[in-house]
């Protein structure tokens, strides 16, 4: 089995997205491990092509990519200053006072950045508690110089254009941040796609660079091919894999395929019209999938070849999500180790 990255796709799709935002500097988010893909490789990809702010979610992501990256690159920590952590060449996202003030008790010169909750009840200063320490954060002096390097917040619903909740968080952020002469950020992917009054000073696209919803022009990024173990015969009647929840109806051909949910493709998966690829041809996905393997009905496959492909151009990660219940970067993010990693170059 493999799993082949098209780094050129990935750096197209971060183009497109930074074109639908052309007055915001286009930033990246690589965390989770670029959403499973390799932040070794990603980072560095998209520092060549123009990206310089990148945002993960714990320091020890940051800490990951700061060797592969310049220095004029700026690794922004969303989980902010937690105690012990080792942030340095990092910037810590602060969201509370507990983490300001310790930040700058034991990193009174460092850059920082601040966010805002301006709905979302997950990270952030509550309106209050901005109040009372915006003056000190606006003010305090790093070596990058005064005030914090960015303030943000986060849509809760920026997949769902027609939602309420964009406009009333868009005009909490901008009441929050009025007179701030800091760089300002609103748009993850989904903010992006909302149009300009979202873009601000930097956007901080992910899961739109990853070739998944809610950016539908993306190109594809991934692909991922199962190998073959074996093919059998089955006669009509038959019952395949556990639990006996699929019986020939014709005399079939099986093949079982390296990969399962251990590998992050879900058990709900099983039954669900899910097909495998061959060319252009599908070939249906029959059983339960197992910890390990898959079963396929090859039957009506001229050839089997020694892989069939699970995700293609055909059937992106967004298809496995909707079959399996789930979302997309479910999906990407939870692609296993043991799938060998091709990437093709930028």
């Amino acid at each position: 089995m493999g799993l082949t990255i098209d780094l050129g796709a990935l750096v197209a799709n971060w183009k497109a997205l930074a074109d639908r935002a052309p007055g915001a500097r286009p930033g990246a988010v690589v965390k989770a491990d670029a959403y499973g893909l390799g932040a070794a490789q990603v980072a560095p990809a998209l520092h060549a092509a123009g990206a310089r702010d990148f945002f993960v979610a714990q320091a020890s992501e940051g800490r990951a990519i700061r060797p592969l990256l310049a220095p004029d690159a700026r690794i922004f920590v969303l989980s902010g200053h937690m105690p012990g952590q080792d942030l340095t060449g990092l910037i810590p996202v602060l969201n509370s006072p507990e983490q300001f003030f310790r930040d700058r008790a034991l990193r009174p010169r460092a850059p920082f950045a601040i966010q805002l909750d301006t709905g979302m009840n997950r990270l952030g200063f509550e309106p209050a508690e901005w109040a009372s320490i915006r003056s000190e954060a606006l003010g305090a002096r790093t070596d990058g110089g005064t005030g914090p390097a960015l303030v943000m917040s986060h849509l809760m619903c920026a997949d769902e254009p027609g939602h309420p909740a964009n406009a009333a968080q868009l005009r909490a952020f901008r009441e929050m941040t009025e007179g701030v002469s800091a760089p300002r950020s609103l748009a993850a992917t989904g903010g992006i796609l909302l149009g300009d009054d979202y873009h601000f000073d930097v956007t901080r696209p992910g899961i739109g660079l990853y070739g998944a919803d809610p950016f539908q022009e993306a190109r594809p990024v991934v692909t991922l091919a199962l190998e073959v173990i074996q093919t059998r015969s089955v006669a009509a009647g038959e019952a395949v894999g556990y639990g006996c929840t699929w019986t020939a109806p014709r005399p079939s051909r099986i093949a079982t395929v390296s990969a399962g949910y251990a590998d992050g493709l879900p058990r709900a998966l099983s039954g669900k019209g899910l097909v495998l690829w061959a060319g252009d041809r599908g070939a249906p996905v029959v059983g339960r999938v197992s910890m390990d393997l898959i079963t396929v009905d090859v039957t009506d496959l001229p050839d089997v070849p020694d892989r069939l492909e699970i995700l293609n151009a055909r059937q992106g990660v967004d298809d496995l999500a909707r079959l399996a219940g789930t979302i997309g970067y479910e999906i990407l993010t939870s692609l296993g180790s043991r799938y060998p990693r091709d990437y093709r170059p930028a």
